[in-house]
């Protein structure tokens, strides 16, 4: 094993709810996946910075960053660990714009979320925001 798959890759993103309480999702055709909005740290960039350049890079959505919600590890498709950190989200501009990465966008309940979500860490989070 070499020493670069032992380092943690950082990454941040959004948990972004509307008025009605819902959930946005998004899906990632590369993986065939639904998740939340997030992305790997950029050289220089606060975990802050990057939650919200990787959201609206995903979604086309401005948002106001609110309080952390958790972080989430796992082992990435490379094998290598992987530490998401999120935030609660409020969009104040933008809409969605079709790209690269992201085909299409769902408003979620809660319910609905975990049963949409790909990964178990991803139903864990929201299991654990919902508790709140």
């Amino acid at each position: 094993m070499n020493s670069e798959s032992s380092e943690v890759v950082l990454a941040a993103g959004g948990l972004i709810t509307n008025t009605h309480g819902e959930f946005l999702l998004v899906h990632r055709p590369r993986y065939e996946d639904w998740s939340f909005p997030k992305g790997k740290l950029d050289e220089g960039e606060t975990l802050e910075q990057c939650a919200l350049r990787e959201v609206l890079e995903e979604t086309g959505f401005v948002c106001k960053l609110g309080d952390p919600v958790g972080s989430v590890t796992y082992v990435d498709r490379k094998g290598r660990p992987k530490e998401v950190h999120y935030w609660q989200m409020n969009i104040i501009d933008g809409s969605f714009l079709l790209n690269s990465e992201v085909d299409e966008i769902r408003w979620v309940s809660g319910l609905s979320a975990y049963e949409l979500l790909s990964y178990v860490h991803d139903r864990e989070l929201l299991v654990s925001t919902l508790g709140d």
